[in-house]
């Protein structure tokens, strides 16, 4: 048996890093959304990986919560 490690994808990385930020922040996905100019179910899809941000959407996003974009593609701790 290897110890291949599961590979994580970019929409998992984005989604946890940014679920954790709300939660650090103590808003509501609405808050959030509501915060961002942008629709609820917007901030529901980022935090599943079902959609990734923008580009402009990410800065806006890391400017919010004052991280890097290489902190939010997991690319830095």
């Amino acid at each position: 048996m290897s110890n291949m490690k599961k590979e994580i994808s970019l929409n998992e990385i984005i989604a946890d890093k940014l679920k954790d930020l709300r939660k650090e922040k103590e808003l509501s996905q609405i808050e959030l959304a509501n915060l961002l100019k942008i629709d609820k179910s917007t901030i529901a899809k980022y935090e599943t990986g079902a959609a990734v941000p923008s580009v402009h959407m990410l800065f806006s996003i890391a400017k919010f919560f004052d991280v890097s974009t290489d902190y939010l593609l997991g690319l830095e701790d």
